[in-house]
């Protein structure tokens, strides 16, 4: 979940003891940085306890039950399927239980040590378990069970135990696979084509509960040869092949991670006994959150993945200097890199990290990538470096006309902000803007959907929710045993005063949640979307650690995301837990997982305080009739009627943990659930009859962008099935003036009559 962050190059007084403090502390001189440090790791330790016990709104006590929690989310991240990992050793690491508290206080690395080796020992040893189990056939006769609740499983007691575990987890995951290949040669054979049906990979993935051994699914109809029916031998064979490769790769991957990503996970489990979003970020995670907050990054443009020992070109980011190029491409495999004319050096079989840390670099230098193309040809390919933009970060808008009138809808994935560059990107600057063309376009009413959207920067809220009113607080914030701070819009500017809709759900959350709260509390809005928010009501900062450390030849420390402060809403109350209410709460397919801060270990207690002095925006025509007219029509709806009947029925499955794994007996619970799935298709087979356009600008841009194209067009192809946009939609409808609406109705009429004649 992204946090609000205020960065700490822009908020000095915060933890400023902190900083003052760690000169006498930690100035002085390390030694050189090597693999294997623990040097380096004692003084991340003694780093991080200091700056947390000294910054965090309410720090934790160190003491016992701090040693038990640590244990607890460590041990479990370690190994969460419990396939890993014996008895034996648990009752070995248990010794260490409420130890670990005076461990962290006296910088002693005994228990990480044990469980990084232990754990590198079984996973070593779990590679021959399962190309041993993949060597030969299953009996699909056997009538057996796997439960796949692995929070209530116990360790295994012995190896033999252990390896059956392995295989019983393996043998559904073929049995799964091999299934869905009979049934799809025999739907060929009787001439069935099936449409793949989007809307049940969730169940299918909530009811089966694939985990990373998984094979992929998707794989399954690319194996199928276009020739002669193959037999079940053939297939189970080619079943346990994808097997054997996922689980390859699965291993590749964790033969990637180092002992310092491991000792980040040990790390994370301490940080996480002072709230869920305390974190440390070792460098490469610390680079990637600037990425994920600003944007734009400084390199070629280009997703990467790793396929076996090959770094694969996965994606180009439209825009970038790789996709103007127009030489490399997905699917090019990466064999050297080479800084401008320096040597180029060899990047197979390295992690992908590294490979990525090769390419990336700053604007306007040369990389030069030695790629092995699809056909099989190696060509050299020079590039550029420059800043290249994600799109999918930034805000985005659409319009669309309905009876008569014209909406905008404006989609936000995140309160993004350039924290180096106060003239670059952010999410207020590119808000204003939207609703300024949308305002151009001769909009009657605004939707902006926040759905998804995890948070970022505290100030870009501000910035946002003061477009929509003429002055006035926005959100009230409190550091530990200070007097609160209230934030104003201070623009009597009112960038729009018409009909305003905001769209949440359960995911909805922190920054996003500071929007919608001062939203409703001016009654300038109204909130259509789940029963609440997330319930993220704290504030984090994020502290590079390598301040505190002078002449130190470690290498980079990292940073620190620590809790500094709680925001409220201009009423009083907090978001903490509670999250923001929906003035009109729309069935949703996941209302009833627990999936909120109130379900998360360890977060912080709700409370209130005094509200702030704020006057009611009086200038909404309609507004209680609206929300009960809304009310009304979901009421009546039998789309949403089947949403909480779907919603129901997930929740029901996800209490199923265990699965037969005779074949026949799998076969006949994989159809009922099928049947009853069937039930749920039209959820996505729906459309609204709505046609959703991009604005002028963009239409233009789109002309020269392929992707971008594409982009927008599946953007509004899934507006045009979103009833939840529909009925936000509907709602602005009701919003509307007399005034307005009689003007409409002539417009309304012409296009009718129009389309009638055509």
């Amino acid at each position: 979940m992204n946090t609000i962050i205020e960065y700490m190059k822009r908020n000095y007084k915060i933890l400023l003891v902190v900083a003052c403090l760690s000169i006498s502390l930690f100035a002085f001189k390390i030694n050189a940085a090597k693999d294997t440090d623990p040097e380096k790791d004692k003084l991340l330790l003694e780093l991080l306890t200091f700056v947390i016990q000294k910054g965090h709104y309410n720090p934790a006590t160190i003491d016992d039950t701090f040693s038990k929690g640590i244990y607890k989310d460590y041990v479990q991240a370690l190994d969460p399927s419990k396939r890993f990992f014996l008895q034996s050793d648990i009752n070995e690491f248990s010794k260490y239980e409420t130890q670990l508290d005076d461990q962290l206080l006296n910088k002693d690395l005994t228990f990480f040590n044990l469980t990084y080796d232990r754990l590198m020992q079984r996973m070593e040893e779990s590679k021959k378990i399962y190309k041993n189990i993949l060597s030969q056939p299953f009996d699909y006769n056997v009538d057996e069970s796997f439960n796949t609740d692995y929070e209530k499983a116990p360790y295994s007691k012995d190896s033999k135990e252990l390896a059956d575990k392995w295989r019983k987890q393996i043998k559904l995951s073929a049995l799964s696979s091999l299934t869905d290949r009979l049934k799809m040669q025999e739907n060929k054979k009787n001439g069935i084509v099936e449409a793949k049906d989007s809307s049940n990979d969730l169940e299918q993935a909530e009811q089966l509960k694939v985990d990373i051994i998984s094979a992929e699914k998707d794989k399954t109809a690319a194996s199928l040869d276009k020739g002669k029916p193959k037999t079940f031998e053939q297939l189970e064979k080619e079943t346990r092949e994808s097997a054997l490769k996922s689980l390859d790769e699965y291993f590749g991957f964790m033969k990637d991670l180092d002992r310092n990503d491991w000792f980040s996970v040990y790390i994370n489990s301490i940080t996480a006994r002072f709230d869920p979003h305390t974190n440390y970020f070792a460098p490469e995670e610390k680079e990637r959150f600037d990425v994920s907050i600003s944007g734009k990054l400084e390199g070629i443009g280009a997703r990467l993945q790793k396929k076996n020992d090959f770094t694969e070109i996965s994606e180009l980011i439209s825009g970038g200097p790789a996709w103007r190029g127009k030489q490399l491409e997905a699917g090019d495999l990466v064999m050297k890199v080479a800084q401008g004319n320096e040597e180029a050096v060899d990047v197979v079989g390295m992690r992908l990290d590294d490979v990525v840390k090769k390419i990336k670099g700053p604007k306007g230098t040369e990389v030069r990538l030695t790629v092995k193309k699809v056909d099989g040809t190696i060509k050299i390919i020079s590039i550029i470096r420059d800043i290249v933009e994600i799109e999918e970060t930034y805000a985005k808008s659409s319009v669309v006309n309905k009876n008569g009138l014209k909406y905008g809808v404006i989609y936000l994935p995140k309160f993004y902000i350039d924290f180096e560059n106060k003239d670059g990107r952010d999410a207020g600057k590119d808000i204003a803007k939207e609703v300024e063309l949308l305002k151009a376009a001769g909009v009657n009413g605004i939707v902006l959907d926040v759905r998804d959207d995890g948070g970022g920067s505290l100030s870009t809220v501000v910035d946002i929710a003061g477009l929509f009113i003429e002055q006035g607080p926005i959100v009230q914030i409190k550091s530990a045993g200070k007097k609160k701070e209230v934030l104003f819009d201070r623009d009597k500017k009112i960038e729009w005063d018409g009909p305003l809709v905001i769209m949440v759900n359960s995911f909805s959350a922190s920054a996003s949640e500071i929007l919608a709260a001062a939203i409703q509390d001016y009654k300038r809005g109204i909130i259509v979307g789940s029963k609440q928010t997330y319930g993220k009501g704290t504030v984090q900062n994020v502290i590079d650690l390598n301040q505190f450390v002078r002449n130190s030849a470690t290498g980079d420390l990292g940073a620190i995301k620590t809790t500094t402060q709680k925001f409220y809403r201009i009423n009083g109350g907090s978001t903490q837990l509670e999250g923001v209410s929906s003035d009109i709460v729309m069935p949703d397919r996941y209302a009833y997982l627990k999936m909120g801060e109130r379900d998360v270990d360890n977060a912080m207690p709700w409370d209130k305080i005094d509200p702030a002095a704020y006057s009611v925006w009086n200038k909404t025509a309609n507004f209680n009739q609206a929300i009960a007219n809304s009310k009304k029509r979901i009421a009546q709806s039998s789309q949403f009627q089947l949403i909480e009947e779907n919603a129901k029925w997930i929740d029901s499955r996800s209490q199923d943990n265990t699965y037969s794994l005779n074949m026949e007996k799998f076969k006949i619970a994989q159809n009922a659930i099928e049947a009853t799935a069937k039930k749920y298709k039209p959820l996505s087979d729906y459309k609204n009859a709505l046609k959703f356009t991009s604005l002028p600008y963009e239409i233009d841009e789109v002309s020269k962008d392929v992707v971008l194209k594409e982009k927008r067009a599946r953007w509004h192809e899934a507006l045009a099935k979103d009833i939840y946009v529909e009925e936000a939609l509907n709602v602005l409808d009701d919003l509307q003036s007399k005034s307005v609406v009689k003007k409409a109705i002539p417009a309304k009429l012409k296009k009718e009559k129009l389309a009638s004649k055509s």
